[in-house]
């Protein structure tokens, strides 16, 4: 495994042994965010991943709790100034959850808010059947100079998409976005600069076991299948788009 691979969001204490999940990532090789569902996740997550040099764990709120969880957001205040990358946070307005959509909305507007005063932040966003309003809100409330957002299998119009790419924002895409017509066209219009990887493990599957981290190259190479490009030409791309992320986030030191 080729030692800038990235994936930028999989679900790491969801597997069933986490500690062994981020051993696996850390010697592959691979720059992992570990997102959490609920902040109270997130003391477990730094503690596993503090010292490893590959793994880093994300501040999350997820959406499709938000329902139940909301209460939980002045816990999610209080560890933000801790955290240097937040996920999984976001909308989902799919059916299941579509009656607690003004909350969402209300906690994701908070979320964004909060990044914008702390600076510097790097989200992984969720937006199922929400693609506007999410970057309705991103526009108003965390411009690019605040922090930089990256959409978690983007799923809404071309239209939308290039929306997005003018908001500054980055895309993780995942090897199963691509196995059907408009996943492919989507992927096909972001921009080489702006596209990075991601499993979103254990919710995507290899040969029937959850993705790991140490699958990536499979997108990486579905990537390239794609674009009719070279393995080593989108290896560059996401590196260098990883690289950048990282140099806009330590703006002003944070």
């Amino acid at each position: 495994m080729r030692s800038n691979y990235v994936d930028l969001h999989c679900h790491l204490d969801l597997y069933p042994d986490f500690v062994s999940a981020v051993q696996d990532a850390e010697r592959a090789g691979v720059y992992t965010l570990t997102v959490t569902t609920t902040p109270k996740a997130w003391p477990r997550n730094r503690e596993v991943t503090e010292k490893t040099h590959y793994v880093r764990a994300a501040l999350g709120l997820h959406p499709q709790l938000v329902g139940e969880r909301a209460d939980e957001i002045p816990l999610w205040d209080q560890y933000l100034p801790e955290a240097r990358y937040i996920g999984e946070v976001g909308i989902d307005a799919g059916p299941r959850y579509y009656r607690s959509l003004d909350i969402q909305k209300e906690v994701f507007q908070h979320v964004l808010q909060k990044c914008a005063i702390n600076r510097n932040k790097i989200l992984s966003v969720h937006s199922v059947r929400s693609a506007k309003v999410v970057l309705d809100l991103i526009e108003h409330h965390l411009p690019p100079t605040a922090g930089m957002v990256v959409l978690h299998w983007f799923t809404g119009s071309v239209a939308e998409a290039h929306r997005a790419i003018d908001l500054g924002c980055y895309f993780s895409v995942n090897s199963e976005m691509m196995l059907n017509e408009k996943g492919r066209r989507i992927i096909a219009t972001m921009p080489d600069d702006r596209i990075l990887t991601e499993t979103d493990g254990p919710f995507t599957k290899v040969n029937e076991r959850a993705a790991r981290p140490s699958d990536i190259g499979r997108t990486v190479e579905a990537i390239a299948g794609l674009r009719k490009s070279s393995i080593e030409e989108v290896e560059l791309d996401i590196a260098r788009n990883f690289k950048t992320l990282l140099e806009i986030r330590s703006i002003d030191g944070n």
